[in-house]
Order: C-alpha cells, then structure tokens, then sequence
C-alpha cells in the first residue's frame, strides 16, 4: 500500500495549533482586561476555522477520503487462508521476489488488507454512481414477505484501480489495521454529485447492522439494511395503502461511518433519495 500521504501542511497546522495554544494561555491568565479577552476570544474563534478548512481542503465534493479498517484475528482461520493461498493478487504479483518470502510473517495482515480493497470500491462507488434499489413491503393478509435488493448501477470494478491506499496503521489494542482511502471526482462525476444535490430529492439517514462473521459480505447486509430501514420509514409516512413494489435509487452524500455494535458491523448512512415507480396491487 502507498504510504506517501498529502493532507494538511505540518508547518501550517503547527502554526495554527501554536497560535491557538498561546491565545488559551492568554485567555486563562486572568491579568488582561476583559476587552483584550474578548479579542483574544475573537483570535481563538478565528484559528479554528482555518484548521478546520485546512482538514477539509479539497472538499467533498472534489476528492473522497474515508479511513477504512479491518480486525486483524477476529477469525484466524480467514488470515491463514490468506497467508497460506498463492491465488490471490498480491502473491503473483510478487510471487518469486523476496517480498513473497518474507510475506508469510505478514500474512496476518492480509484478511483485513483484502476486506478494506473490498469495502473502499463498494462505498467509494454508492458515493459516486448510487445504488438502484427494489422494495417489497411485507404483507401478512396478502401472505407476501418482506424483500429489498440493490444493484450497483455502474459497476465498481470500473473505479477499484483509480484508489489510493494511504498511511496504514496497526493498532494492537484495538486488533485493528486501517487505512485511508482516497478518490479524486472526475469532472463528470462531480457534475453527477451537484445534480443529485441541487434536485429536490429528500434526505435519508439510518443505520444498519449486519454479521462481524461474514467480514465484506456483512458490510454489505449493513448498507442494505441501513438504506431499505430509511426507504421504509419514508414510505411510510407518504402511502396510505401497502405497494406491492416501490423502486428507486440512492446516493451516499457524505462519508460514512462504519464501527462494531453489540457484535455486529453498523454502518451509518447519508443518502440522497431518488423516487422511482410505485406500483399497486391491482386487487387484494
């Protein structure tokens, strides 16, 4: 993984914590005059803006950044596999070199490297290209049970080799190695985000579980749970009468955040909604 990383300047976040530092121990000392504590406050206010805009440059819209990270032995049987397995990428690419030798010693850190190479393509691309999505409400009296699916609606093979994997960390108090995950928006995709967000399409939030056991695959049943929780909920309030099927689309509008709850993988999602076509039943 790259481990060259661009983010804010040292020399300008030093500066600004520096600057804020001094105006703190101004403003705590008690011995200034309550005007010039109103303008050192007034500095303190100032300072914390530009680290903030520092952070956040470029924006969203522009560049993606998401750190993403994987349990190291959760199930060791997985990073044995793929310590052991000359299948994957990673060994022909540098099957026969010493960096093949030594990868054996490391092979612990493969499960989590395959699972974030996974889960940045699948997020990444819900932010740039969204989801289409079918919905299916239960209905006991109609003995119909409840189904929800979504499908990429471009392929996020297309974007997997244009991320960059940056500034890798192992925590061993955490069992964790994360990592950043960046994607510079092409013109084109940047025009897509401004359309979904400049239409008036609503704004969901909701959160979604799925099984720490099935590693990718259970951050996938995440999302999905997490997106068909909001489209019921949102349905709800706006038909009377139970669908037989409601279809539409999402777009992720901003970084998700994915953690662990009660054992389970829970993902927090921001999307804009994309109504599609309610269809009825035609008789009960």
């Amino acid at each position: 993984m790259d481990k060259n990383h661009s983010v804010l300047s040292r020399k300008n976040l030093s500066a600004c914590k520096k600057s804020l530092s001094a105006c703190r121990k101004n403003l705590f000392n008690a011995k200034e005059t309550i005007p010039h504590k109103k303008l050192v406050l007034l500095q303190v206010l100032f300072f914390i803006p530009m680290i903030s805009l520092f952070a956040q440059t470029p924006s969203f819209v522009e560049k993606i950044r998401i750190q993403l990270w994987g349990d190291l032995d959760v199930y060791p049987e997985y990073a044995a596999e793929f310590a052991q397995s000359e299948e994957s990428d990673e060994y022909k690419e540098y099957e026969g070199t010493e960096k093949s030798k030594s990868r054996g010693k490391n092979g612990i850190f493969d499960y989590p490297i395959n699972q974030i190479k996974d889960t940045a393509p699948f997020l990444i691309n819900g932010m740039l290209y969204g989801w289409d999505f079918i919905y299916t409400p239960s209905d006991k009296a109609r003995g119909v049970e409840e189904y929800f699916e979504f499908i990429e609606r471009e392929p996020s093979s297309l974007i997997k080799n244009q991320i960059v994997y940056s500034s890798p960390l192992v925590e061993i108090e955490k069992n964790q190695f994360s990592c950043w995950c960046e994607y510079v928006r092409t013109k084109a995709q940047i025009q897509n985000y401004k359309m979904w967000s400049t239409i008036t399409n609503p704004v969901l939030r909701a959160r979604g579980y799925g099984p720490v056991e099935l590693g990718f695959e259970g951050i996938k049943l995440a999302a999905q749970d997490a997106i068909k929780s909001a489209v019921r909920e949102y349905y709800r309030g706006k038909i009377k009468n139970k669908p037989k099927e409601i279809t539409g689309s999402v777009l992720i509008r901003s970084e998700p955040l994915l953690g662990i709850d009660a054992g389970r993988y829970a993902i927090n999602l921001d999307f804009f909604l994309e109504c599609g076509r309610i269809k009825e039943y035609s008789s009960f």
